[in-house]
């Protein structure tokens, strides 16, 4: 099958490399040239503009930051609406506004394009081993048609309706995500602040009811040693995508008080400078609070995780 794929980023560049490996001839499309580069060297073909790229294709995918780069990519004469041809399934893996997904795919189908939205969750190492969850809503056919290859991008496909529920649901998990971490970070100063020793800490919460979901290990992947600067996520995304879900909170007529505090503390992380780095440097808002610098070596955190088993 021909596919166009645009963005090559730490998530699109692992997916689009299954693809390829599945036989798949891709015209490629990123904002940095250079990126593209590891695609190419495994047969991949530059798509030179989206118009392009989408009149090349029988099966079109997005990965963007968000909205404003979706909008961008399907306007004006070379843009990707420009060079869809009837009959062409389009997939949006990127996390994206449920009402721009709703308005796009309506205004899509006008042309005999049918758009599904199929936000992922993973990270950067579930793209790579495709260990990755890929939400999905729009037309039941064509997602019958596309799941195929979806299945090669991820291994818990799940198809959730009407467009934009997905969408929805990958608000819904970020946002309780990033909201997950302001509350370990404040409950977790609590305790150091209050004389007890980090590594103890830890230890001793991840063996009570929370720490056996899993939810206190995420600690040790950048806050604990202290290790923001190589982004799993970056914070500058991570704010993108809980601005979206109170915005839904907003359209919807839903009190977002936690998420709304959880977005204050990455607005103040951004102000710092810190939006380049990974989303979790908004945990140090509540260490600088709290008057404190909790550091942990990861050879540590790596003992405890082997050692002491849940």
């Amino acid at each position: 099958m021909k596919i166009g794929f645009a963005g090559l980023g730490a998530m699109g560049g692992p997916m689009a490399g299954h693809l390829l490996d599945a036989g798949h001839t891709l015209y490629v499309l990123t904002r940095r040239r250079e990126s593209a580069d590891t695609a190419i060297a495994k047969g991949a073909i530059w798509g030179e503009t989206p118009k392009n790229l989408a009149a090349n294709s029988d099966l079109v995918f997005t990965v963007l930051p968000g909205p404003p780069e979706i909008e961008a990519i399907m306007a004006g004469d070379d843009g990707l609406r420009a060079g869809f041809k009837s009959g062409t399934p389009y997939i949006d893996l990127s996390t994206n506004s449920p009402a721009l997904v709703r308005e796009l795919s309506a205004d899509l189908a006008k042309a005999g394009v049918s758009m599904l939205d199929a936000p992922v969750s993973g990270g950067p190492k579930g793209a790579a081993s495709r260990k990755l969850a890929i939400w999905v809503s729009g037309e039941k056919a064509t997602y019958d048609n596309c799941k195929p290859v979806l299945d090669l991008l991820g291994d818990q496909v799940r198809y959730l309706g009407d467009s934009g529920n997905a969408s929805v649901a990958k608000l819904v998990h970020n946002c309780a995500n990033y909201g997950i971490q302001m509350v370990l970070a404040e409950a977790f100063t609590l305790g150091v602040k209050a004389g007890v020793d980090p590594v103890a800490l830890f230890s001793a919460i991840r063996q009570g009811s929370l720490g056996r979901q899993r939810a206190v290990d995420r600690m040790t992947d950048q806050f604990l040693p202290h290790e923001f600067d190589n982004p799993a996520f970056a914070l500058e995304l991570a704010h993108k995508d809980v601005s979206l879900a109170t915005a839904l909170g907003r359209e919807t007529g839903v009190p977002m008080r936690f998420a709304n505090m959880t977005l204050a503390e990455m607005t103040e992380a951004l102000n710092k400078g810190w939006g380049k780095r990974d989303s979790r440097s908004a945990m140090l808002i509540q260490e600088e609070r709290a008057g404190l610098d909790i550091r942990v070596p990861r050879n540590v955190l790596q003992d405890i995780l082997k050692n002491e088993p849940l």
